[in-house]
């Protein structure tokens, strides 16, 4: 029969890197989560504002982990002091705390088999089932939420933001205007005030069908990073 896997909460970075937490019983579940931001532009003369995206979020893990005294208490099998739920609780809510070299609590890696997470614990849950005869907390249930972590440099190999190398002509159609091109050529509403100063408007409400405007590249996106 193949050995249980134990899944396992590895410090990476700050005074404790390389502590190794093990999960005495692995989950029986786990989810993902990703969102997206997005923000709403109202726009004179439109029934609905615009939707214009802003970012990506990081992807967040969640699971319940549980720890017991009386069925899986680790520490006397390798010759060391077993330690208790409640040492074991405090041990990983700990990593929660601000790390006193890093200045922000410390990024870890989650590993169970194929699954690696590397993120920073967001918030963890306790609730407290079964006591010892002193009321010590003896069986616990963790609900743990894991945010996505990257590093600056890991970041920075992500495609850049880009606009066009190339300046577009563009004809105005009905009641366009030059929030909604805005919106469509640059993914900004806001630089209808780049496309009124390159065409020499006073007033961005006086464009009318049928007149042609040049949109060059956004000069803060078409240099290098």
């Amino acid at each position: 029969m193949a050995k249980l896997e134990k899944a396992k909460i590895t410090v990476l970075d700050g005074a404790n890197k390389g502590q190794v937490y093990e999960v005495l019983f692995n989950p029986t579940e786990y989810s993902f989560d990703r969102t997206n931001a997005f923000k709403s532009t109202p726009i004179p003369g439109l029934i609905s504002p615009l939707i214009q995206f802003v970012n990506g979020e990081a992807d967040t893990l969640s699971m319940e982990l549980f720890l017991d005294d009386y069925t899986d208490r680790p520490g006397g099998a390798s010759g060391t002091a077993p330690k208790s739920v409640e040492d074991r609780v405090k041990d990983l809510s700990g990593l929660l705390n601000i790390d006193r070299s890093l200045h922000a609590p410390p990024p870890v890696r989650f590993s169970w088999g194929p699954l690696e997470f590397t993120g920073i614990i967001d918030k963890m849950g306790r609730k407290v089932s079964l006591f010892q005869p002193d009321g010590t907390p003896a069986r616990v249930r963790l609900s743990v939420s894991f945010k996505e972590y990257r590093t600056i440099d890991q970041q920075l190999q992500s495609p850049r933001r880009e606009s066009s190398d190339k300046s577009k002509r563009r004809v105005i159609v009905g009641q366009d205007s030059l929030w909604a091109m805005a919106a469509r050529e640059y993914g900004d509403p806001a630089q209808w005030r780049f496309i009124a100063t390159q065409n020499d408007l006073d007033d961005p409400r006086e464009v009318r069908p049928a007149q042609w405007l040049i949109l060059p590249p956004l000069e803060v996106d078409s240099g290098p990073l």
